[in-house]
């Protein structure tokens, strides 16, 4: 006996809201392993450039110190990127994680606009206004 088909959540009716869905997909996918292939670039860049890390415990243990090497400014970022420091390229990538999400949830803003689901569109805006916020209030205490 053959079951009732029945519609799920993720069955989409409307193809133009399958293709949103499929484009936040690649953004987070996109984003993650982008990330990691600059954060893993970043993290060779930083033994080749500095071979004592393999072999003495201390240069080691000044690289894992918090807040040891590593840039704590979008300026010392951009500036240690264009140095090829591997440090600066690895919170690169760590950024680029970061934005990942916020980016997916500025999308969603778009699809619900598209939508026209008023609700969602306020709610979505409130979340990446908070997310931004907590960035630019947010700092790093060392």
């Amino acid at each position: 006996m053959a079951e009732p088909q029945t519609s799920t959540p993720t069955q989409h009716h409307d193809p133009r809201v399958a293709r949103v869905e499929s484009l936040i997909s690649t953004i987070l996918r996109t984003g993650v392993i982008a990330s990691l292939s600059i954060v893993v670039f970043g993290t060779v860049l930083s033994f080749v450039h500095h071979t004592e890390y393999v072999s003495s415990p201390q240069a080691m243990e000044r690289l894992t110190r918090p807040g040891a090497a590593f840039p704590r400014t979008l300026g010392e970022v951009i500036d240690g990127i264009g140095q090829l420091r591997g440090q600066a390229i690895m919170v690169a990538g760590l950024i680029l994680l970061i934005a990942t999400p916020v980016t997916r949830v500025a999308v969603s803003i778009f699809a619900f606009v598209y939508q026209r689901d008023r609700m969602f569109v306020l709610i979505t805006t409130a979340v990446l206004l908070l997310l931004l916020v907590s960035f630019l209030l947010g700092k790093v205490e060392g």
